[in-house]
């Protein structure tokens, strides 16, 4: 059964410039061709735009992935007790991240957070998964199979979306973060995750 979180969502609260983010976010889950965008996309979420099957690294990037992980895994045993599946969704946080480039170690205290690391939590309000992303989403932006208990299909649309926030807000992550939220001009829920960031996934 979905753990329900008892608190008011903490995921994106409406859709902000529409058309540029149901253009890349639809490039970025679909294995179709890509949908024409109406207007140009943010340069910083070209990479989301890119073939997610080619996901080949070099030798040097995987040392560095294996690195990470390793640093990560420690602290990760708090939330997940199975080493295959701690090393599974690093994995996957760190290819998702990097596709959107994000922080990997931003994209972890996020999910801390807003799920605890419970893939099928789901709040109040109807948010869904790790990054606790609402349903109206899939009807927006994907498709309707889209399971967001999904770890590979939640963590697309969260750290797709929070690229296009951190894009419009040019870099601010505090502005960012507050838009995925749904709290723009408060400040409490991004100093949460700057925290937690800062505390705990270093």
């Amino acid at each position: 059964m979905p753990r329900l979180l008892n608190r008011r969502s903490t995921c994106i609260a409406r859709p902000l410039s529409r058309p540029t983010l149901a253009a890349c976010l639809a490039a970025s889950l679909f294995l179709g061709p890509p949908v024409k965008a109406e207007e140009p996309l943010p340069g910083s979420l070209r990479p989301t735009l890119a073939d997610t099957h080619q996901r080949h690294q070099t030798p040097q990037q995987q040392w560095l992935m294996r690195q990470w992980r390793q640093r990560m895994d420690t602290d990760l045993a708090d939330f997940i007790s199975e080493p295959a599946e701690r090393r599974k969704l690093l994995t996957q946080v760190y290819q998702e991240a990097r596709l959107a480039r994000l922080p990997p170690e931003l994209v972890l205290a996020l999910i801390h957070v807003e799920s605890g690391f419970d893939k099928q939590a789901v709040s109040s309000a109807g948010a869904v998964g790790l990054m606790q992303v609402m349903p109206f989403w899939i009807k927006e932006l994907g498709l309707p199979m889209d399971d967001l208990t999904n770890p590979n299909r939640n963590l697309r649309y969260g750290c797709t979306i929070l690229a296009h926030y951190l894009a419009v807000e040019q870099g601010d992550f505090t502005r960012a973060l507050a838009r995925y939220n749904g709290s723009l001009g408060k400040t409490w829920y991004p100093e949460r995750v700057l925290r937690t960031w800062r505390d705990h996934w270093r």
